[in-house]
């Protein structure tokens, strides 16, 4: 598969909402291919598809236990609360303070187009939120608390 590029803060397509996908075509497939190794390649936890320019409401996510597909998702329930750092690979090197649900319920259709509901909580939760926003267009710097920061990276070896 491709890696894709993924659009940077100020493009207008992250300000778009997306299109419901109808069926899993063959050039859904291999978007879906390449989104998660974009992901994985930019030490992402989630990426829609409008972070690579493509207008479907898609998107995938991997906290640490295998990836996730979600076609046309929606939220259907959400619980608590948590407030913690979020950045976004379309704003890299930058972080902020967001609160989001600590419990999450979604609806969505995976790449079988089996509906599917998913539960998540704490980081699964947040990366939920954070990634079917994007398919209405919106960004988390919306919902930040106070200031964006610079994420420091240490040295290697130290």
């Amino acid at each position: 598969m491709a890696l894709r590029n993924i659009r940077q803060m100020g493009d207008e397509v992250l300000k778009k909402k997306c299109r419901e996908i109808k069926e899993v075509t063959p050039r859904i497939r291999e978007l879906i291919e390449d989104m998660k190794d974009t992901m994985y390649e930019a030490n992402g936890v989630g990426l829609a598809a409008p972070q690579v320019g493509i207008l479907k409401r898609l998107v995938v996510i991997d906290v640490g236990e295998g990836p996730i597909v979600l076609i046309n998702p929606r939220v259907k329930e959400t619980r608590g609360e948590q407030t913690g750092e979020e950045g976004c690979l379309s704003l890299p090197g930058k972080f902020g303070i967001v609160t989001r649900p600590m419990y999450v319920k979604v609806e969505a259709w995976n790449e079988n187009m089996e509906l599917v509901e998913l539960e998540g909580e704490e980081l699964l939760a947040r990366a939920f939120c954070h990634e079917i926003e994007h398919l209405d267009g919106h960004m988390y710097v919306e919902k930040i608390e106070g200031e964006l920061h610079d994420v420091v990276y240490e040295e290697d070896g130290e």
